[in-house]
């Protein structure tokens, strides 16, 4: 299934839209799904967005969207350090190797 992906400025209206017409429906769900249906996206995916726009207000546990975009940074960061480094050890070995006088060279 192929990932839709939608502008921020579309994510913030549908959020918005939700929080301004939660009052007139009986459950934020309610609301969720009344506004999906108009902007065209899954009840789901809406109320994933709700939830995070929640987190990044503080009106909700857990990691505000900045928090989750650093930790994906520093992960993919520390995954290029450990490749740059198993590279080093590497080539000390093969120039250790080189280098040492008891071992027949190449």
């Amino acid at each position: 299934m192929a990932r839709v992906k939608y502008s921020a400025e579309t994510r913030r209206r549908a959020v918005e839209l939700v929080f301004e017409t939660e009052k007139d429906h009986e459950s934020q769900w309610a609301a969720i799904c009344s506004v999906a249906a108009k902007v065209n996206v899954t009840s789901e995916t809406l109320r994933k967005w709700v939830r995070q726009a929640e987190v990044d207000a503080g009106r909700r546990a857990g990691p505000s969207s900045e928090e989750s975009e650093e930790l994906k940074r520093l992960r993919r960061e520390n995954a290029e350090l450990r490749r740059a480094n198993e590279i080093l050890k590497a080539a000390s070995a093969f120039f250790a190797r080189e280098l040492d006088p008891r071992l027949p060279r190449s």
